[in-house]
């Protein structure tokens, strides 16, 4: 599971033209899931997701989280983070989990990130979004958790 995280002033997403979810100061994570990904590797990114300093203290120093905060999140599923296009001019998407599969995942992270009392707004997954946001910093960070090996793999 990948989430990209950009440190924003605000941020929307709308459908259709209207607007479907909506936050102030926070971050905008766009999440991709793959075909290994399960719900234990949901939890422990949105953990990452909120736990992660990106956010300036009194001293302008990178050291307090969204919890710290208590800020939003507005998660946007985003399948074109497994897109590869090493070779070619067309991306594969072989690598990106299929919808039935990858949006309940989108939701458990979505879902995680509200139980840690985080203000969380989503966009509508498989629909065409128009995203708009203003990146703080600007501070935009890559992360990705793989689902831990069986023991009898290790």
């Amino acid at each position: 599971m990948r989430a990209l995280i950009q440190r924003v002033s605000e941020a929307s997403v709308s459908v259709a033209g209207e607007v479907v979810g909506a936050i102030g100061p926070g971050l905008c994570v766009f999440v991709g899931v793959t075909h290994s990904d399960d719900e234990s590797v949901a939890a422990k990114l949105a953990s990452r997701v909120a736990g992660l300093r990106v956010f300036d203290d009194t001293e302008g120093v990178m050291n307090r989280s969204l919890l710290d905060l208590g800020g939003s999140a507005l998660v946007i599923s985003q399948f074109t983070l497994y897109g590869d296009a090493r070779r070619g001019r067309r991306p594969s998407w072989s690598s990106a989990a299929p919808g039935p599969a990858a949006e309940p995942l989108v939701r458990a992270f979505a879902n995680r990130l509200a139980a840690d009392g985080l203000t969380v707004e989503t966009g509508i997954f498989g629909a065409a979004m128009r995203v708009a946001l203003v990146n703080e910093g600007p501070v935009t960070l890559m992360l990705e958790l793989d689902r831990a090996p069986a023991a009898s793999q290790r």
